[in-house]
């Protein structure tokens, strides 16, 4: 019997009040499979894999849910975490993203990349990485 611990990312869990409804968002953002886990939980995860292959991005139902505001203001919900895309064509993916149901972030700080606000608030960051995008080592392309 092997006794030797394995640990191994499975998801990204993001709270949300409807969990189905930005699964499809992320879904069609990245073009990932979207799988209902029950009226509270969603998650999405890579074409061609069986969830739970590869990490995927879970989405758990919390009714008491509220966004953060972006950027961090005092006495505001502020952000615990956020998810940044490697993109060939910044331009092209905050169009593709406006046109998924994101919204562009009132306030930028970088030309390399753009700070996105997903359907339930989250903050998600667009980056110019096209030398990472084409290179054979990048997962999930």
């Amino acid at each position: 019997m092997d006794d030797e611990l394995k640990i191994k990312m499975y998801s990204l869990t993001v709270d949300c009040k409807e969990p189905h409804e930005l699964a499809k968002f992320y879904g069609a953002l990245l073009k990932w499979e979207v799988m209902s886990m029950g009226e509270e939980w969603a998650c999405v995860y890579a074409p061609g894999t069986n969830q739970g292959t590869y990490p995927s991005i879970l989405f758990q139902q919390n009714h008491e849910y509220e966004p953060p505001v972006w950027p961090d203001k005092p006495e505001a919900q502020q952000q615990m975490a956020h998810l940044d895309f490697a993109v060939n064509d910044l331009e092209k993916a905050v169009q593709y993203a406006i046109q998924c149901g994101a919204t562009m972030a009132s306030e930028q700080f970088s030309d390399d990349w753009t700070v996105m606000l997903d359907p339930s608030g989250h903050p998600f960051c667009l980056c110019q990485m096209k030398a990472v995008m084409e290179s054979p080592h990048f997962a999930l392309l």
